[in-house]
Order: structure tokens, then C-alpha cells, then sequence
């Protein structure tokens, strides 16, 4: 299960060996699925022009994030229900994070708690939030975090209501499961995730639940609980506050506007992640990459700017990196990673993102990642500046 050399293959792979509800929950889109195939598009119209005869036969890809270094300029991103795809996949993801020396992003709709994450990683643990309607539980949920030793908070920006994903109600994929023929039919055709997931959490005498969320609201995926509602009326007043009492950095993840951006800024936000939520929220977002350049012109000395969504191949990350931003997230790939061997399946796909940036960066005539600008992209209607 870790032969596979590239994302379509991995993908395959995952499809393969997870349930059908649980698979499209990770790797689809939301509505028409427009931003999904958008991102690919947008991506794949931007090219590269490469520098011939440079000479460098050494090449580094280290990055510095808020004040650490990193061997490679990715971060895991915060994905829900990471533990599904693997039994504990959460730590499975995040030890495949330390192995490589990337940051991994644990996610408030985890499986396994922000506290088990990071006493089983000897790597950053970063910790992305959805701000709950009760402010007060929110902050002791960072104080959780922050006693974890997470010292980067990303808070998730995009979506102030649910996303119109059809596919999960045809699925029965949500909180709480719906039982149906059809996706009880669909587990049975999945003996080894019906056994190596989902009885080894039973054996264990604990149906996977949200963990981080309060006791009072901790029911798990099977049965129906006190809602835990997110804030309805999320607001820049909510991120000033957030600003007040986090001590650590503060990211916003979410954003694809320039004024939006330069918000963030003046609330003396650390930084900001450009992203349309992989093509899961509004599915007549922009692409991330098509908008990067302006918001790094606007903000990117004043923060640190990351990208994430749609990015299947190292040559993406270098894209990125080139547009402007200072580190990449990559979610999708590296669950159906977990999904087909767990942490070394994650590393693997970690490892093949890196050779294919180093690959991409020799191939470019860039030795060098801080060295990266603009002029070696050639981007739809105009030429690289």
C-alpha cells in the first residue's frame, strides 16, 4: 500500500479501501463541485519559465515560519475527522508531520483531543478553530490548546454557515451518522476499515466523538447530542478579541481579498492562510492562486502569507511559493495517505511532495526558495513581473 508514486495513484488507492461516505466527504467539493475543478484550472494555467544553466547542483527547501525551521515549506492542514480514515489517523498524520519537519495543524472537529495530539508528536502542533456561539467555551479550548504547547492558532474564516455538500446527505455522512441500507451496505463492502477503524475503536469502549469539544457536547458520531452551534455572526469584532487573548500567532484562514487581507493586518494578525477551503465552501470562489499575488503585494511584509487548495504535485508548491506565499497546506493528499497505511503512508506523500519540488526547483534553475519571484511564472493574460 505505499508502492504508489503520485497523488492520482494514492487517490485511487484511498477510494478503494474507504467507505464511500467517508472517502467523498474528504475528496469532493460542495454544490457543482466549480471550485474544485477551478482550483486544478487556475493552477494548471499558470506555467513555469525556467532558468537554464544556473549550475546549482545544491538545493534547499527550508522555510522559516513564525520565528522556527522547517525542512520543507508545507504544512498538514486541519482536516475533520482525520481519525475516520485511519483508527487515531489524527496522530498518525501528525507523526508523519515530525518525521519530514513540517508543522501539523490539528483541527477543532478532531477525533482524538488537541492534548493526545500533541503528547504523541515531537513536532509543531499548530491548532485550527471554529469559533463556537459561546465565546467562553472557545477560550477554554484555546487555553487546552495553548497548554499543549501550541503556539500558532488558525482560525478558520470561511465558512459562517454549513456548505451545501449534497453528497453527504445522499451518504448519510454527518453528525450523527443516518443509518440507510445503502451506507450500511457500504461498510460491509469495507471489512478492513470496518475492522482496522471502527471495531478497534469499539474494543476500546469509545465511539469516535469530537474530543475537543466539552463534555457537555462530546456525543459521538453515532448518536445525537447538545448542538454545540458556531458563532452565527462571526465578525472582525470576534477576531479583536481573539487577537486579546491569544498570546501566541494568530493566523486567518480564509482569506481571497486584498482589503480583507490588510484587515487582518491592522488587527496585528501574524498571518493569513489565501484559501476557498480546498473548493468546499463557496462554490463560486476564486482560486487562491489567482488572487496570492495581490494580497502578498498588499500584506506580505507586514505578515506571514500562506496558500493552500488544489495542490496535487510539488511543482504546485512551487507555483505558490513563486506567487508569493511563504509555505503551502496540503490536506487531501495526506488523508488518503493516512487512509491507505496510516503514518507511513502520510510520510510517503510527504516525501514525494518534496521530491518533486526539488525536482520543479532544479528543473527552474532555482537552487534556492527564498530566491523565488514572479518572474519565473508565466500567468494567464499577462507575463511574469
Amino acid at each position: 500500500m505505499t508502492k504508489f508514486l503520485n497523488h492520482t495513484e494514492l487517490r485511487r488507492l484511498a477510494k478503494r479501501r474507504l467507505p464511500r461516505g467517508i472517502f467523498e466527504y474528504i475528496d469532493r467539493g460542495t454544490e457543482d463541485e466549480n471550485a474544485l475543478l477551478h482550483n486544478r484550472r487556475a493552477l494548471d494555467r499558470v506555467l513555469i519559465k525556467p532558468h537554464m544553466l544556473t549550475g546549482d547542483a545544491t538545493r534547499s527547501q527550508v522555510v522559516s515560519l513564525f520565528g522556527q525551521i522547517h525542512d520543507a515549506p508545507i504544512i498538514v492542514a486541519p482536516t475533520a475527522f482525520a481519525g475516520l480514515v485511519w483508527y487515531r489517523g489524527e496522530i498518525e498524520l501528525a507523526k508523519a508531520a515530525a518525521a519530514n519537519d513540517i508543522p501539523f495543524c490539528a483541527a477543532t472537529e478532531a477525533i482524538t483531543s488537541v492534548e493526545e495530539i500533541a503528547a504523541a508528536s515531537t513536532g509543531p502542533i499548530w491548532f485550527q478553530l471554529y469559533l463556537w456561539e459561546n465565546e467562553e467555551l472557545s477560550r477554554d479550548l484555546l487555553q487546552r490548546a495553548w497548554n499543549s504547547g501550541v503556539r500558532t492558532l488558525v482560525v478558520t474564516c470561511d465558512n459562517p454557515v454549513t456548505a451545501n455538500r449534497e453528497y453527504n446527505t445522499r451518504n448519510g455522512f454527518g453528525v450523527p451518522f443516518r443509518y440507510s441500507a445503502r451506507n450500511v451496505c457500504d461498510v460491509a463492502l469495507h471489512p478492513r476499515w470496518a475492522l482496522s477503524v471502527f471495531a478497534r475503536y469499539l474494543a476500546t469502549g469509545h465511539v469516535p466523538a469530537r474530543a475537543n469539544y466539552p463534555p457537555a457536547y462530546r456525543s459521538s458520531i453515532l448518536g445525537k447530542g447538545k448542538a454545540l452551534p458556531y458563532e452565527p455572526n462571526l465578525g472582525w469584532g470576534h477576531i479583536r478579541r481573539l487577537r486579546d487573548f491569544w498570546k501566541g500567532n494568530l493566523v486567518l484562514k480564509g482569506i481571497l481579498r486584498v482589503e480583507d487581507a490588510i484587515l487582518a493586518a491592522e488587527l496585528n494578525a501574524d498571518g493569513i492562510i489565501v484559501s476557498n477551503h480546498g473548493g468546499r465552501s463557496l462554490d463560486s470562489a476564486v482560486a487562491p492562486i489567482e488572487v496570492l499575488a495581490e494580497i502578498v503585494d498588499a500584506v506580505g511584509e507586514q505578515m506571514t502569507v500562506i496558500a493552500d487548495s488544489g495542490v496535487r504535485r510539488g511543482s504546485d508548491v512551487l507555483k505558490l511559493l513563486a506567487m508569493g506565499a511563504k509555505a503551502v497546506m496540503v490536506g487531501r493528499i495526506l488523508l488518503y495517505g493516512t487512509a491507505v497505511s496510516g503514518m507511513p503512508g502520510a510520510s510517503r506523500m510527504i516525501r514525494i511532495l518534496r521530491r518533486e519540488l526539488d525536482t520543479a526547483m532544479a528543473m527552474s534553475g532555482c537552487n534556492d526558495l527564498r530566491k523565488l519571484n514572479r518572474s519565473l511564472l508565466e500567468r494567464p493574460g499577462q507575463s511574469g513581473s
